[in-house]
């Protein structure tokens, strides 16, 4: 099974009528994608690729019972699309937004914990490249080309590294059970542990890639989870080895502003939790390939 999306999912589009809804609605739908409907405050009744635009995400899941959604809606009114999506009973969200602001996303997640956990929708992002169940449903902006269908589970911070370790598994033969993206930012709606615990339940996933990256704590708290919950092996790799302390590399939540936040700090910790470490970003698919082939998993496709 897929942790997150399936070919059933239900997808709605936040923002489907701006520019850069449209076209990756367009990509979705190329792809296999169940996307159903789309929400524009004030476009209701409009239709964007021959599916119908909603005025608010309630009106959306009644009427097509959607139960997942995608955000492509500017910074400033991104939190309020993610609160809307949270009470409207959708299940899954993913806000690709960039540039939504660490206040906002603080809002969110203390408006979260209104709901049960049982019940509260599960998001990722902000600033992410979404989610990929390959041959089944993709809910983003990655390339779905690059995607083999497979045993290995992605989570990562870097949406071009995700890509770069799927290219690599592909070339090696390696499929992708599903791919998530949580976000780069300082304040995102889910974690490392978040995803590693679906990883760990999910029946279709042999051994799980995590790609972390400079600042936050992130990786550390998920190397602890490693260490205490899983059984599936873990292969890991962090960016940003030359990043000097104290300086933004390339989004606010890259920047090492704390004891354990460096690049080295990091793969120290992920190591000392069992987590295989990639060298370099070339060679995060031959490790996986290595790890599986020392545990009697490697998909014969790769032998």
């Amino acid at each position: 099974m897929s942790i997150l999306i399936d070919d059933e999912t239900r997808v709605i589009v936040q923002g489907i009528t701006g520019r850069i809804g449209a076209f990756h609605t367009e990509e979705m739908l190329a792809y296999g994608t169940n996307v159903v409907g789309g929400v524009t405050p004030g476009k209701g009744g409009q239709t964007v690729l021959g599916k119908r635009i909603f005025n608010t995400v309630k009106d959306a899941v009644r009427i097509q019972k959607a139960d997942a959604s995608i955000v492509f809606v500017p910074p400033p009114f991104a939190a309020d699309a993610i609160m809307e999506a949270a009470d409207a009973g959708i299940r899954y969200c993913v806000c690709i937004t960039d540039g939504v602001p660490a206040q906002d996303m603080i809002r969110v997640k203390r408006y979260m914990r209104r709901y049960r956990i049982g019940t509260r929708m599960r998001l990722t992002g902000p600033n992410c490249a979404g989610t990929i169940s390959p041959g089944k449903a993709l809910l983003g902006i990655m390339p779905g080309h690059i995607y083999l269908p497979g045993r290995i589970g992605i989570i990562s911070r870097s949406g071009t590294l995700s890509y770069e370790a799927a290219a690599q598994l592909k070339a090696l033969g390696i499929g992708v059970s599903t791919s998530v993206g949580i976000g780069g930012d300082p304040v995102n709606g889910s974690s490392f542990r978040d995803h590693l615990g679906l990883f760990e339940h999910d029946e279709e996933t042999d051994a799980v890639l995590m790609i972390g990256e400079i600042g936050g704590p992130q990786e550390a708290e998920g190397a602890a989870f490693v260490r205490e919950r899983m059984t599936k092996p873990v292969i890991g790799y962090v960016a940003g080895l030359t990043a000097p302390p104290g300086r933004t590399m390339g989004h606010a939540g890259a920047i090492v502003s704390a004891a354990g936040e460096s690049a080295r700090e990091k793969s120290e910790i992920l190591a000392a939790a069992g987590i295989t470490m990639a060298s370099d970003p070339s060679s995060m698919g031959t490790t996986v390939a290595r790890v599986l082939r020392e545990r009697g998993l490697l998909e014969p496709a790769a032998v």
